[in-house]
């Protein structure tokens, strides 16, 4: 973008990006439904196609519509892993911590752990307990314990019902990639091993018995066991 200070059109993108979401929230328009296309838009607006293909660009990179080719742009559906990228960024440019996101996660994960036994699906809490026995069977291959533990997280807050807490666990996942590994390297004992598996399998037993309570003990209980040197700033 030009830094010339009479050049005005970053000011346009920004009027432009705002002038679709207007649009967006006057129409009552929904996930998946399709916008006017950019000329529509330019002309409306009194913009060159230039601006309104540079809007149409910075709304799509925030997910907030859908561009495909040949294709109309359509209304996006929200997506974590806007949250998750703006996240990773923060921790990598030391602006927060690993251990100050991971304790936002433990308050939010906690709350999410008592609405999953409340409102879960038969379906979900056999998905949950067969993820925590898919963990325990994995724990010598780091790599799809990772994906266990993150699956096994993100169908927890699926089945807590509330579709928010489903996208933020979502936007955590870059993040656990470096969590789990470090969370780990802490348990040197096949004792400290097994514990954080019985922790798992505990919280996933305590949703399938739609017992809140419990299910917010185990949640604690696998934060304080599973990441407390993390959060303590003990390791990473």
């Amino acid at each position: 973008m030009s830094t010339n200070p009479t050049d005005t059109s970053g000011s346009l993108v920004h009027q432009a990006v705002q002038a679709v979401r207007s649009h967006i929230r006057a129409h009552d328009m929904k996930v998946g439904d399709t916008l006017p296309g950019e000329g529509q838009f330019a002309t409306e607006l009194g913009v060159s196609r230039a601006v309104m293909r540079e809007a149409f660009g910075a709304l799509a990179a925030l997910k907030l519509i859908d561009v495909g080719n040949g294709r109309r742009a359509r209304v996006g559906a929200m997506d974590g892993s806007v949250i998750g990228a703006s996240l990773d960024h923060a921790v990598t440019t030391a602006q927060i911590s690993v251990a100050e996101v991971w304790d936002v996660r433990r308050t939010v994960e906690v709350r999410i752990a008592a609405l999953a036994a409340e409102k879960r699906t038969d379906l979900q809490a056999q998905m949950i307990l067969n993820l925590a026995e898919a963990m325990a069977e994995a724990q010598e291959d780091q790599q799809r314990m990772i994906q266990y533990d993150i699956a096994f997280h993100e169908t927890i807050a699926q089945a807590a019902g509330n579709a928010l807490f489903s996208q933020i666990v979502q936007s955590f996942a870059p993040l656990m990639k470096i969590a789990v590994p470090q969370a780990w390297r802490t348990r040197t004992s096949q004792e400290q091993k097994d514990n954080t598996i019985r922790l798992h399998r505990a919280l996933a037993q305590a949703i399938a018995d739609s017992d809140s309570a419990g299910a917010t003990a185990a949640m604690e209980a696998h934060f304080d066991t599973s990441i407390g040197d993390i959060l303590r700033g003990k390791a990473g």
